[in-house]
């Protein structure tokens, strides 16, 4: 027979399911902070990765493929338009985008009426990505790990090696046909100057004009920077500017950068920088 419970021993016993009803609640609160964090851009999805959070990413768009492990990532749109709806049911604490447009500004609204922030990662020079890595992993929690992948890359700006005096033109080839170059895009034209180079289109009002083959003979730049996409290739494309007569394709100062490096303002925007300092060089 059981023996009734004293004054003293329920006390005990509420006591203890009192404290085992703290920890639970702690237990949810905890599992409540983990970051949930969705990408609204490829570059986003780089740079949160750099900032050691990139485990916490339940969401982003369909470029986003490195590192390999973002390719398992689920996918809420292609990067331009994105369901809100989709957002929202993977209940994010973060959405990291790129910069402001239509969509993002009327997702952010959405957003603000759940308390859940929505920040933009958009660099304007090359000491900005390293300091977004840090600004990501203060936000995260993931600071020692953002700190050292920051200081890695601001090493490697740092020790930049541009052509040398004098500044050498530079095309930027986006796509062949039409034909766009690179404008008013304050973080390659800083990656030009840190490397020796000059953008001649730095001055357009827009940040990717198209352009005449008429004036790119014209303006005759010393060097030609490729982006390969589809099937163009380099060797195609210098043969194709060398019939036309540009002089920098006929002398062997056409050279090709990895699109997914240069059009991205991220991390691996450190790797084109690298590339193409290594080029501008070699063209002198």
């Amino acid at each position: 027979m059981e023996r009734p419970m004293g004054l003293r021993g329920m006390r005990r016993r509420i006591l203890g399911l009192a404290a085992a009803a703290c920890l639970c609640a702690g237990a949810a609160r905890a599992a409540d902070t983990t970051p949930r964090i969705i990408t609204l851009a490829p570059s986003a999805t780089e740079l949160v990765y750099a900032a050691g959070a990139g485990a916490d990413i339940v969401g982003t768009v369909l470029r986003s493929d490195y590192p390999p492990a973002a390719r398992d990532i689920p996918r809420i749109g292609d990067g331009v338009q994105y369901s809100e709806e989709s957002v929202l049911a993977l209940r994010p604490t973060l959405v990291v985008a790129w910069y402001p447009t239509d969509a993002s500004r009327a997702l952010a609204r959405r957003l603000r009426t759940l308390n859940t922030p929505l920040v933009y990662v958009d660099p304007k020079s090359l000491d900005d990505i390293p300091a977004l890595i840090r600004q990501l992993g203060g936000r995260l929690g993931t600071q020692r790990q953002a700190n050292s992948a920051a200081a890695a890359l601001q090493q490697r700006i740092d020790r930049l090696r541009p052509a040398p005096a004098p500044a050498q033109t530079v095309f930027i080839e986006v796509s062949a046909d039409p034909l766009f170059t690179l404008g008013r895009d304050p973080l390659v034209n800083d990656l030009l100057a840190r490397c020796g180079g000059i953008n001649p289109y730095a001055d357009s009002r827009v940040a990717a004009p198209q352009v005449s083959v008429e004036s790119v003979l014209h303006l005759n730049p010393r060097v030609l920077i490729m982006s390969p996409y589809g099937g163009e290739t380099l060797a195609a494309r210098t043969r194709w500017w060398a019939d036309h007569g540009l002089p920098a394709a006929r002398q062997g100062r056409i050279y090709a950068v990895d699109p997914d490096w240069l059009h991205r303002p991220g991390p691996r925007l450190v790797d084109a920088a690298e590339a193409i300092c290594a080029d501008l060089r070699s063209s002198r």
